[in-house]
């Protein structure tokens, strides 16, 4: 039998903080990143950006609201980083980018945002106070945010591939 867990999981880490900074880079770049990447394969430019009814999003909108979400949360929100995002252009685009060219700039902020994680794992950092989005957060919810969110819009993303292609990406039997 397949183990149901992707190579390369960390070893159990007895040290909340630091556990909670590792499990979130394991799963937005041992799950999630590479989920995403497989069920790209079912697009191409038109469909990528293809929108069933006007109240929706297509794949291309969520690849960029995620990609404007871990900006916002991780590189603005604890790092700091100037606050660029235009949260309302990611659900206006109705076309654009390739799908590879925007699964490049998401892997490329969530390789950025899992640096700046890796280093927020002290208990008294993680519960500093914060304003991200205009919302009061600590260190550690806006972690557990962007983590959250990822997994949902993910889903969303594999869920259209498959219906799409017709096809079973089997995640689980890596």
């Amino acid at each position: 039998m397949k183990s149901r867990e992707p190579h390369n999981r960390p070893d159990p880490i007895p040290d909340f903080s630091h556990a909670l900074s590792t499990e979130a880079i394991y799963r937005l770049q041992g799950f999630y990143l590479p989920w995403i990447e497989e069920a790209l394969k079912a697009f191409d430019t038109e469909t990528l950006w293809k929108r069933p009814n006007e109240p929706t999003n297509s794949v291309g909108n969520l690849l960029l609201h995620m990609e404007g979400n871990v900006r916002q949360w991780v590189l603005h929100g604890l790092d700091g980083q100037e606050d660029i995002r235009k949260r309302d252009s990611e659900f206006a685009a109705t076309e654009g980018a390739l799908p590879e060219v925007l699964f490049l700039a998401l892997k490329s902020t969530v390789d950025e945002a899992c640096e700046i994680i890796s280093k927020w794992n002290d208990p008294e950092l993680l519960m500093q106070p914060r304003i991200i989005q205009g919302m009061s957060a600590t260190a550690y919810s806006a972690i557990f945010h962007v983590v959250e969110h990822f997994s949902y819009h993910t889903g969303q993303i594999v869920w259209i591939s498959k219906a799409l292609s017709g096809k079973d990406l089997q995640f689980y039997n890596l």
